[in-house]
C-alpha cells in the first residue's frame, strides 16, 4: 500500500476555489447566502484546525479524564444544540430537561456497546477510537432527536382535536399519541436509512474513504464502516425512542389536558 497524499498549503487554498465559486453562483442568481458560506467555510475551518491540533495532543497524551471530558463536551453541546434550534416557540423547561436526560442516556449507551463489546478498544480509554467514534455517533443521533422534535411539535399542534377527542373517548395516552410517534420515529430514521441504502453503490462514506487513503486493508475500512452504520442506527433509533416516549408527556398536564402549543 502507498502511503497517504498529504496536503500542503497551496493545495488547501486551490481546495477553496470550490467556496468561491458557490459564492459567485450565489451573487449571480441574487441568493442572499454569500456571506452565510463564507462565514461557514471561515468557522469550519477554524473549527477543524482546533480540533486537529487537540486530537493531535490527545491521542499523543492518552488519559481516560481526557477522553471523558472530551465525551461530556460533546454532549453538553449536542444538547444545547437541539434546545437552540428551536426558538420561535422555544421548547419548554420539561422537553428541554427531558432533552438533557434522554440524549446522552441514548447516543452513549449505543456508543459504549459499540465501543466496548463490538471493536473492544484496549485501553477502555483509547481517544484514537473513543473520540472519532463517539463523534459519528452522537453527531448523527443529535440530527436525529432534532428531527423528531420537530416532527412530533408540528404534529401534535396539526393533530390536536384529534388526540383532545380520543383522551375525552377514554383513550390512554399512548393510544391517542400512538400514531403520531410511529410516524415521527419512522420519519426521524429515514435519513439514516437512506444513507445506509446508498453505500457502496451510489457513495463511498467518509470514514471508509478516510481509512483506505491513510492505507488501511479496504476489507477492514469496509467492516469498521458497516459496524459505525449499526452503530449510528442503533444510537439514532435509541435517543429519537426515548425522546418520544418521555418528551410527547411534556405537553399535557396530569390530568391529560394539553399544554399550550404554539408554532
Amino acid at each position: 500500500m502507498n502511503g497517504i497524499i498529504e496536503l500542503g498549503l497551496p493545495q488547501m487554498l486551490l481546495a477553496y476555489v470550490f467556496a468561491v465559486v458557490v459564492i459567485i453562483l450565489l451573487k449571480y442568481r441574487k441568493i442572499p447566502q454569500e456571506k452565510l458560506v463564507f462565514f461557514a467555510t471561515i468557522r469550519m475551518s477554524f473549527q477543524l484546525i482546533i480540533a486537529g491540533y487537540l486530537l493531535q495532543w490527545v491521542i499523543s497524551n492518552p488519559h481516560p479524564l481526557m477522553t471523558l471530558l472530551i465525551i461530556a463536551i460533546m454532549q453538553v453541546f449536542s444538547v444545547i444544540t437541539v434546545i437552540r434550534k428551536f426558538k420561535k416557540p422555544p421548547l419548554s423547561k420539561s422537553l428541554q430537561r427531558v432533552i438533557a436526560i434522554v440524549f446522552p442516556l441514548g447516543s452513549l449507551s449505543a456508543l459504549f456497546y459499540f465501543l466496548f463489546v463490538v471493536v473492544r478498544i484496549s485501553p477502555w480509554f483509547n481517544p484514537q477510537y473513543f473520540i472519532p467514534l463517539a463523534g459519528m455517533i452522537v453527531g448523527n443521533s443529535m440530527t436525529g432527536i432534532s428531527l423528531a422534535v420537530k416532527s412530533m411539535h408540528e404534529k401534535l399542534t396539526i393533530e390536536k382535536a384529534r388526540v383532545e377527542e380520543a383522551l375525552i373517548l377514554g383513550a390512554t395516552l399512548k393510544q391517542a399519541t400512538e400514531s403520531i410517534i410511529n410516524r415521527t420515529f419512522d420519519q426521524a430514521i429515514v435519513p439514516t436509512l437512506n444513507n445506509m441504502l446508498g453505500m457502496g453503490i451510489i457513495f463511498l462514506p467518509g470514514m471508509m474513504t478516510g481509512q483506505i487513503l491513510s492505507g488501511t486493508n479496504p476489507t477492514t475500512a469496509i467492516f469498521y464502516q458497516m459496524a459505525i452504520m449499526l452503530g449510528i442506527l442503533g444510537g439514532v433509533a435509541i435517543t429519537v425512542y426515548l425522546i418520544l416516549v418521555f418528551g410527547i408527556k411534556t405537553y399535557f398536564n396530569h390530568q391529560l389536558q394539553f399544554r399550550e402549543i404554539e408554532l
